[in-house]
């Protein structure tokens, strides 16, 4: 699956569940653009980012959704969600850092994720998360809120 494709996968996804937010809110009140980019890592140190059309194995992607408020009054409390395509593997860098994860796309909680395994809790290795979430408590009216991920190619 090319990053195009993946990337408008995750476009309909975040729409739909973006579309799931609180019930006293239209729909039309956050307009989402959404951006997949590589990340590439300079000599000095400093990153850059450009278009993952044709992202490669091994290769970072950071998938970045801005929500902006298009009406005039504050929303509160909105959960919006970015899928974590399927060839892709999350490297735990998402920001805001308060995203919670999901390894079935039901339950969400705080990361990292954790289970029991023979009698112990340990973490929940990155590559089974399917999704992050993030809940804006507070988004005035005209404002931006962004959030993204981060993935290595498989």
């Amino acid at each position: 699956m090319t990053p195009t494709r993946i990337l408008r996968q995750a476009f309909i996804t975040t729409l739909v569940c973006t579309s799931l937010m609180t019930a006293s809110y239209s729909a039309d009140a956050l307009k989402m653009e959404l951006q997949a980019n590589k990340i590439i890592k300079k000599a000095d140190g400093k990153v850059s980012y450009v278009a993952a059309s044709n992202a490669q194995k091994g290769e970072t992607v950071q998938y970045r959704a801005i929500y902006t408020n298009v009406i005039d009054q504050p929303i509160s409390d909105v959960a919006v969600t970015l899928p974590i395509p399927a060839n892709m593997v999350f490297t735990g860098e998402a920001k805001p850092s308060s995203a919670q994860a999901t390894v079935d796309g039901k339950n969400y909680a705080d990361m990292p994720l954790m289970r029991k395994v023979d009698g112990k809790i340990v973490k929940i290795p990155l590559s089974e998360y399917k999704a992050l979430r993030w809940n804006i408590k507070w988004l005035p009216a005209n404002k931006v809120a962004d959030v993204s991920l981060n993935t290595i190619v498989n």
